[in-house]
């Protein structure tokens, strides 16, 4: 008996709380309704929306690297005997840079000489022998196998002597790599090593590197969607891919104007990215090899829908505006952001040309609020 009257009171306690939140419920939505219509009609400014053309300024992080950069490496085993430049250097191409010690090589380059001299002097015994012999075939004094035998001993020290050639010439070869010459012009980068310091063709840590910077590259990658619309502002107007800015790491923007170029010839379908270069002149040499920037696009956007983002309320990271309705009442509409213009967003979906949108008095207003609509200019509005 007790287990049934707790179960009871149980019941009734559910069905209790379940009418008491819909009665506040429903006096919630009718008070909402009740404010609206015993607040007095607010005076409100509204625009009309007109396409039209919009400038659009689009920022992208990017890394700078020089127009070429090369890294110095060692083609012969040898310890470093001398430094002819120092860290930061700008250097001419063909300059020297390091030098190995070269008595080995050097050494080796006396010993193929003298190999060649003996392959010389072989290969002149041999024409001797084959001239001497010559006519004694002819003369029937001995036989041809013999003219044969001194003809193919001349060939193999012929062959002798194009083998000992080669020898100096690839030892010469290594003598010369003994000093390392700056293959481009450009700037030094570090110099790990230092004098009596063995280097080798396999170092992990080049000797140092160069980077050229007349010319400098800045990499970034963009979206999918923003290579397309580049793309495509590019074709209808093709001073875009030469109006390219450069913020640099000061915030100070760059006082050249760059190119923009593709960096890669497809889309990464790990990132859905494309590779972008931006291609700027560097005569002051202010730009340097490993700094970072950001790559600021300007594009001409026709035909589009812009709002003043104090008219656009936020909720939730979602968009919302005050559209005129009937009977001079406001409608709270979903809009759909798809970037910005100066103080302008610019609208994606929501809303069309045409319709009034709300100015002001956004943070009072309610959806189906009665206002005292007043038309004002978009132009007195500041951009």
């Amino acid at each position: 008996m007790t287990k049934q009257l707790t179960t009871c009171l149980k019941i009734s306690c559910a069905i209790l709380m379940v009418a008491a939140t819909t009665v506040l419920t429903s006096c919630g939505s009718e008070s909402n309704q009740q404010i609206n219509q015993e607040m007095p009609p607010q005076a409100t400014d509204f625009i009309e929306l007109n396409s039209g053309s919009t400038a659009v300024k689009t920022t992208y992080p990017g890394t700078i690297e020089g127009s070429i950069n090369v890294d110095i490496k060692a083609q012969v085993t040898g310890y470093l005997e001398a430094i002819y430049v120092k860290e930061g250097d700008y250097v001419q191409k063909g300059q020297s840079l390091f030098k190995i010690k070269s008595e080995v090589f050097n050494e080796q380059v006396n010993n193929s000489s003298a190999a060649l001299k003996a392959a010389l002097a072989a290969q002149a015994n041999a024409k001797l022998e084959l001239e001497k012999i010559k006519p004694l075939v002819e003369g029937k004094v001995v036989s041809e196998m013999q003219l044969k035998t001194a003809q193919s001993g001349y060939e193999a020290s012929s062959a002798q002597v194009a083998q000992a050639k080669a020898s100096l010439s690839s030892s010469q070869i290594n003598a010369g790599f003994a000093l390392i010459k700056a293959p481009v012009s450009g700037y030094i980068g570090r110099i790990p090593n230092r004098i009596g310091n063995l280097v080798t063709p396999g170092d992990t840590a080049p000797l140092t590197s160069l980077s050229e910077i007349n010319n400098v590259f800045v990499y970034f990658s963009m979206s999918e969607a923003d290579f397309v619309a580049f793309k495509k502002a590019d074709k209808a107007d093709k001073t875009v891919a030469g109006k390219v800015e450069l913020v640099m790491a000061d915030g100070s923007v760059y006082g050249h104007k760059g190119n923009l170029e593709a960096a890669s010839g497809n889309i990464d379908r790990a990132t859905g990215s494309m590779t972008m270069k931006a291609v700027f002149p560097n005569p002051d040499k202010l730009l340097r090899s490993g700094g970072a920037g950001r790559v600021v696009i300007h594009q001409t956007l026709n035909g589009v829908l812009s709002l003043p983002m104090g008219s656009v309320k936020d909720i939730q990271d979602k968009f919302f505006v005050f559209r005129l309705a009937d009977s001079n009442k406001v409608a709270m509409t979903p809009i759909e952001i798809a970037g910005s213009s100066g103080n302008h967003y610019l609208v994606k979906s929501g809303v069309q040309s045409g319709n009034k949108i709300a100015v002001n008095r956004i943070d009072v207003l309610n959806d189906g609020m009665q206002v005292e609509p007043k038309m004002i200019s978009s132009n007195s509005l500041s951009k």
